[in-house]
């Protein structure tokens, strides 16, 4: 017996190369008593990083699990933060230690906001599945949920002198909710668009609402005591609330009467920008509102007293505000204030550029002015990373992005150098590991040297982009492809100039060209350089002898153009993969071509150093291994929550380097764990069945009804694709097969083979996947089926089971049976025999049924004992209560 094959398992290591997550929020927290306005939390993917802005460093990490991170909100006493997710789920971390022993799990879609109430022992969040949900802290369980939103929440506030909340969404509504009955009583409808953010001032006597539109609303609050009256039943007060909530749903925006208390419109101030509202916030004390757009203005105003207010009235100044404008901030994507006792405010700013910034701003002078304190940059590109590559030593990691080149410690996770270059396409280190190349979009080499950080050489190599650059195997040059159809052969060379001055420096020297008809896109040297392959825009990738540079052999058979590909250690095995997703495997030196599995969009592709393992990595934000010896699917890396652009092995193949869209570097390790691949893949499966229980996506067949699914004749061919997200469809085509086999026994007009077929398929059919086999069936095999079918009928056999099969058919295939004049006459007859047979079955039922309630009768008066007695009476009372809900029903309308 053979040795079995042993893989191991790759799992993650760290996550770098992110400063701050768009999609989540940003924060000022307070750590151990220390300074306020020096820490800030952001989101960064499923994880959350505590900065100090002062040092510029990482001082604490909250790690998440899973899903990305979606809102932050610390506890008002500083020791908690609550964290929100994209699946729903909000865990509250302690930053004294870091970990998390709370949970709550009650949305179906992303956390959109929280807030805590002024004591902490209360936490609300409103998600994108329109649901607003309260929560008990101390006893950790929800209390209610409240429904009422059309879109979105985008805001919530706590008015708690009387336990009221406000919210505010994306279906332009602002609703109050009284948290002693858990209804809303008052919706505000004043808004045209999305409301995307509010804040409370004057001690909750002041809403003021942000819009898609220029203009901030100002809304007087004024409370109604004798609303409420002492000792009023909660049932009539119930009854009450729910009456003005179906006054508020046909969008009056006036009410008869008003409950609790009344908001009115006092006024608006119009912003600067012209766009939506991003961010509205205000400090603890609400004496400073901040807000900002989608552009690169900020405005702060300060709220005045009423004192303060006359006085400027006074002296006759019309505008009751401060206001400062920051320009240049790179499009904010969310901001935090804080007002210290000297009266300065820190603003913190995530932008959308992966940068943190903090501002500080006197408010007391007359014409405040915002400086710039701290900028975190250097933990992270500005741009998504286009190009890795490990050094020949394993330690030092090389990232490039659109304006910066960035060399990291593979241990530390530490920056040893950035130095900044122009949009990088491609990379590689120098033998020796003291410089670096890159291939940029714009056509060019660039040379870095590594120990003083500085460019040494720019060579145009290229008209376009340099697509791709391979270090030849007697490292002694390197081959470019780029977007003028040409592919480059250069030579390393020393050489002395001023600016090296007694020591020589190094360059490249262009030797030999190979003119192509189409753009190049990849290029690999063989491991022997007898051969190079050359990826095309004509979606082939053409083989040349690399002496001569004469051609030898072609590859097709992609759909799309090949964006990469390589070749193995033993020049035996070239894997290129494209864009549509397919990678092809080229055994024997590329004589043989066949298709091993699909793998989504293909970015990049590489094979473990001294094996026939490879990596690919794709848009569906996964990372898989596979075996190219037995085309088999090795294992799934998931960890980004974007497209994968790129990814490096170190040469001795115990570490990978991920860069994503989401702006994270992922640093994955090889362990000793073995991987036994029906295990694998049997969790893959309990997986993703898992997870499509958790959406509540469960397979829908045409003709069967789910709520408020489509009708058979709509459904489309997403509803088949949606049908295999679960490796299900093995069964599905082992009952085809089944059927196939089943045609193929009664083709020869066997009586007994036909009984067995109809065993096989009463059989078979014992699942309820039956109309997914037929769905998959061919349409050539469906005329046999149904003369099978005809035949059956007549006999009798499995009438309803043969009924169900046969509409099922005719439903799908309805256009290509009808046109078929060959199928006229079994169609007929099928409707002949199918009617005669199924109103014999039914004459069998009924007289079966007459029978049966003969004999109860008679035995029910011999014995005097009823049948079935507590099922009788719990029927006839459902009957009883059904009607009188119908009653009901009809005296409401």
């Amino acid at each position: 017996m053979g040795l079995t094959k042993q893989y191991l398992r790759y799992v993650s290591s760290a996550v770098f190369g992110v400063i701050g997550n768009q999609k989540a929020n940003i924060a000022f927290v307070t750590l151990r008593g220390g300074e306020k306005g020096r820490y800030v939390a952001v989101g960064a993917c499923e994880h959350v990083f505590i900065w100090d802005v002062r040092k510029a460093e990482k001082v604490l990490i909250l790690e998440g699990k899973k899903h990305e991170v979606t809102y932050l909100c610390p506890s008002p006493d500083g020791v908690h933060i609550a964290v929100g997710y994209e699946d729903g789920g909000v865990r509250i971390f302690s930053l004294l230690n870091g970990e998390s022993n709370i949970s709550f799990s009650g949305h179906k879609s992303a956390v959109s906001v929280i807030k805590y109430d002024a004591l902490g022992a209360r936490l609300v969040t409103g998600s994108r599945d329109t649901d607003v949900i309260v929560w008990d802290i101390i006893n950790e369980c929800g209390l209610y949920r409240l429904k009422g939103h059309k879109d979105a929440i985008t805001q919530i506030l706590f008015l708690e002198s009387k336990n009221l909340l406000i919210t505010s969404s994306k279906d332009s509504f602002v609703k109050w909710w009284d948290l002693d009955t858990q209804h809303c009583f008052k919706t505000m409808v004043g808004h045209r668009t999305e409301v995307w953010g509010m804040v409370l001032l004057n001690q909750e006597s002041r809403l003021i609402t942000g819009s898609a539109d220029s203009e901030l609303r100002a809304w007087d609050i004024q409370y109604i005591e004798e609303g409420k009256e002492v000792g009023e039943p909660q049932e009539k007060k119930v009854r009450t609330l729910l009456e003005n909530e179906e006054e508020d749903e046909e969008g009056l925006d006036e009410e008869p009467e008003e409950r609790i208390l009344s908001c009115k419109k006092a006024g608006s101030v119009l912003r600067e920008a012209r766009d939506r509202v991003v961010s509205l916030v205000t400090d603890a004390k609400a004496k400073v509102l901040a807000c900002h757009g989608l552009d690169a203005t900020f405005e702060v105003f300060t709220v005045l007293s009423e004192e303060e207010v006359q006085k400027k009235m006074d002296k006759k100044l019309k505008k009751a505000k401060k206001k400062t404008k920051c320009v240049n901030l790179c499009f904010e994507i969310s901001m935090d204030c804080l007002l210290v006792p000297n009266g300065e405010m820190k603003v913190a700013l995530l932008l959308q550029n992966n940068t943190v910034e903090t501002y500080t701003l006197k408010t007391s002078e007359k014409n405040p002015t915002g400086t710039k304190t701290s900028r975190l940059t250097l933990s992270g590109h500005r741009t998504d990373v286009r190009t890795l590559a490990f050094s020949s030593d394993n330690i030092a990691i090389l990232s490039a992005s659109g304006e910066t080149v960035k060399v990291w410690n593979r241990s530390t996770l530490q920056v040893i150098r950035t130095m900044g270059c122009e949009y990088a396409l491609c990379s590689l280190f120098v033998p020796g590991d003291r410089q670096i190349i890159l291939g940029t979009k714009s056509g060019k080499i660039q040379i870095f040297d590594l120990a003083s950080g500085s460019l040494l050489e720019t060579t145009d190599a290229h008209v376009g982009a340099l697509w791709s650059m391979c270090l030849a195997p007697d490292q002694r040059g390197i081959v470019t492809g780029g977007a003028d159809k040409t592919v480059k052969f250069w030579d390393f060379e020393l050489i002395k100039d001023q600016d090296s001055g007694k020591n020589k420096r190094l360059t490249v020297k262009h030797t030999r060209t190979l003119q192509l008809d189409e753009d190049v896109l990849c290029v690999r040297y063989s491991p022997d350089q007898r051969l190079l392959a050359v990826s095309l825009l004509d979606c082939t990738v053409k083989i040349f002898y690399t002496d001569t540079l004469k051609f030898f052999l072609s590859l097709y058979g992609h759909k799309l153009p090949v964006l990469c590909l390589d070749i193995s250690h033993v020049s035996a095995l070239t894997h290129p993969a494209s864009h549509s997703g397919v990678w092809r495997n080229y055994a024997q030196m590329l004589f043989v071509g066949f298709c091993a599995c699909s793998a989504g969009h293909v970015m990049f592709l590489q094979f473990v150093p001294k094996t026939h393992l490879f990596f690919t990595a794709g848009k569906d934000r996964k990372i898989k291994q596979w075996d190219a010896d037995k085309f088999e699917h090795i294992q799934t890396l998931e960890g980004h929550h974007r497209e994968v652009w790129c990814l490096a092995i170190s040469p001795n193949g115990d570490h990978i380097v991920s860069s994503s869209h989401d702006k994270s570097l992922r640093l994955w390790e090889r362990t000793r764990e073995p991987i036994i691949l029906e295990e694998e893949k049997e969790m893959e499966r309990e997986a993703e069945f898992e997870e499509s229980l958790a959406k509540g996506d469960e397979p829908v067949v045409p003709g069967e009804a789910k709520g408020e699914a489509e009708p058979a004749g709509k459904k489309t061919i997403e509803t088949l694709k949606s049908l295999f997200k679960i490796e299900i469809h093995h069964l599905y085509l082992l009952m085809v097969a089944i059927i196939f086999a089943a045609l193929s026994i009664c083709s020869g007009s066997n009586k007994e083979g036909a009984v067995q077929v109809s065993l096989i398929l009463s059989s078979v059919f014992l699942f309820s996947e039956l109309e997914v086999s037929l769905l998959v069936l061919p349409f050539p095999y469906v005329p046999d089926l149904l003369k099978l079918f005809n035949g059956y009928v007549q006999q009798g056999l499995e009438v309803e089971l043969v009924c169900r099969c046969l509409f099922f058919l005719l439903r799908v295939h309805f256009g290509q049976i009808s046109s078929n004049q060959m199928l006229l006459s079994v169609i007929d007859e099928l409707r002949t025999n199918t009617i005669s047979k199924v109103r014999e079955i039914r004459d069998v039922l009924g007289f079966n049924s007459a029978g049966l309630q003969f004999l109860q009768r008679e035995i029910e008066s011999k014995e005097d004992v009823m049948f079935f007695a507590d099922a009788t009476d719990r029927f006839e009372e459902k009957k009883r209560k059904r009607r009188k809900r119908e009653r009901a029903v009809l005296t409401v309308t």
